[in-house]
């Protein structure tokens, strides 16, 4: 692991998204709460929420990480077929949260794969990326694609 005991401890935050597209009857189901494994937004959510928290454990060499602050957005977009996830983390630290954003978004769009999956294995995860991260020694990073609704 990096040493970063002799980092100073900051404000950090980071901003993850990605997506997963979907035929139209899985979509439908997931619009209209009728998946049998049950409605996507909680569950995905939840998913997303303990990946965050849980990163050390997932990602070698990753350093656990004090959160402040975890929130994932799940929102449909019907003319795509998809649904997009947002996930904002924040933590005052020594080091950043991006892994743990990115953790949290990935979580989140494999439980929608999961929950929809019998409709459809054809699903596709797309553009998980860093959208934002602020804190630190390296400053602020703004990505490309931007969401305009922030998580909540």
């Amino acid at each position: 692991m990096v040493d970063v005991g002799d980092k100073p401890v900051t404000r950090r935050e980071a901003v993850a998204a990605g997506t997963i597209t979907m035929n139209a009857t899985a979509f439908e189901a997931v619009r209209d709460g009728t998946l049998a494994k049950g409605d996507i937004g909680p569950l995905a959510r939840i998913a997303g929420i303990a990946a965050a928290k849980r990163t050390a454990d997932l990602v070698p060499l990753c350093h656990p990480v004090p959160l402040d602050h975890v929130a994932v957005d799940v929102r449909l977009d019907e003319p795509a077929r998809a649904v997009h996830v947002e996930a904002r983390v924040r933590t005052r630290w020594s080091t950043g949260v991006e892994m743990e954003a990115l953790a949290a978004v990935s979580a989140a769009l494999l439980t929608v794969y999961d929950l929809a999956k019998a409709l459809d294995r054809g699903m596709q995860i797309d553009a998980v990326r860093l959208l934002h991260k602020s804190g630190g020694r390296s400053g602020t990073y703004e990505g490309t694609g931007r969401s305009k609704r922030r998580a909540r």
